[in-house]
């Protein structure tokens, strides 16, 4: 059984700083590709960032380059989302998502993701 935990949601005044994690178990780890989405009240889920193993690449929406890193513990089956300069845009319920194969440019679409987590919820205040 796949599962996908996340964690590490809070809330932080702007400028402040938060580490997400996604923990995954039942998958191959070294062969998915992980990302992290986020959903604002009234708002489309949209793609934050991810990491991909079969890629060797990371990625980032433009809103949170220079701001978000994305690393992978590949010992720990564990991805973080480091989140530095947070800013009142970046509240949301962030996702971690999974998948066996990702395609370059389809990276921010949720459909190409198999698997998904719960959220946690990241409040910023200005």
């Amino acid at each position: 059984e796949v599962q996908l935990q996340a964690s590490g949601g809070g809330s932080v005044q702007a400028g402040g700083s938060l580490r997400l994690s996604c923990a995954a178990s039942g998958i191959d780890f070294d062969n998915y590709a992980i990302a992290w989405f986020r959903q604002a009240p009234g708002k489309e889920r949209e793609g934050v960032s991810c990491i991909s193993s079969s890629l060797r690449s990371t990625f980032y929406t433009d809103s949170v380059k220079g701001r978000f890193t994305v690393v992978s513990d590949n010992a720990k089956n564990t991805v973080y989302l480091q989140m530095n300069n947070l800013k009142p845009e970046d509240t949301g319920v962030y996702y971690c998502a999974a998948a066996n194969w990702i395609v370059e440019g389809l990276w921010d679409l949720a459909r190409e993701y198999n698997y998904w987590g719960q959220g946690t919820q990241v409040t910023v205040s200005s």
